[in-house]
């Protein structure tokens, strides 16, 4: 592509699609179902169960955004009834090992997050 022709993405530019994709990445379902994913290949139901508290429609919408953006792959079993596997692709598995590293970290800080709201709530 010519140098002139190049598509510039910032996120930070309310119309860019790069913020979409950012959203379906971080937003509350997409990072646990990316982090679900970074340890194997999961079925729906088993899906839904290890991101505890997912409905299963916010599970469904939330696999064809990553699906459309090229993070998750699905694969199809033509069985009675048709069984669906979920699994990150190559672009999916590297935004997960980005974002995994995220949750580890905050798991360890959350007794410091308990003691800042505890003081916020004492003002």
């Amino acid at each position: 592509m010519e140098e002139f022709e190049r598509i510039v993405y910032d996120v930070f530019a309310k119309r860019c699609t790069s913020r979409e994709t950012l959203e379906h990445l971080t937003g509350r379902w997409g990072i646990l179902v990316l982090a679900a994913l970074s340890e194997g290949t999961y079925r729906f139901n088993e899906l839904r169960r290890r991101v505890d508290g997912v409905s299963d429609k916010m599970l469904s919408q939330t696999l064809q955004a990553l699906e459309r953006d090229g993070m998750v792959l699905r694969v199809v079993e033509q069985t009675i009834p048709p069984k669906s596997e979920y699994s990150l692709t190559p672009l999916g598995a590297e935004a997960a090992d980005r974002l995994v590293p995220l949750i580890h970290w905050l798991e360890s800080r959350m007794p410091e997050v308990a003691e800042a709201r505890e003081r916020y709530q004492g003002r």
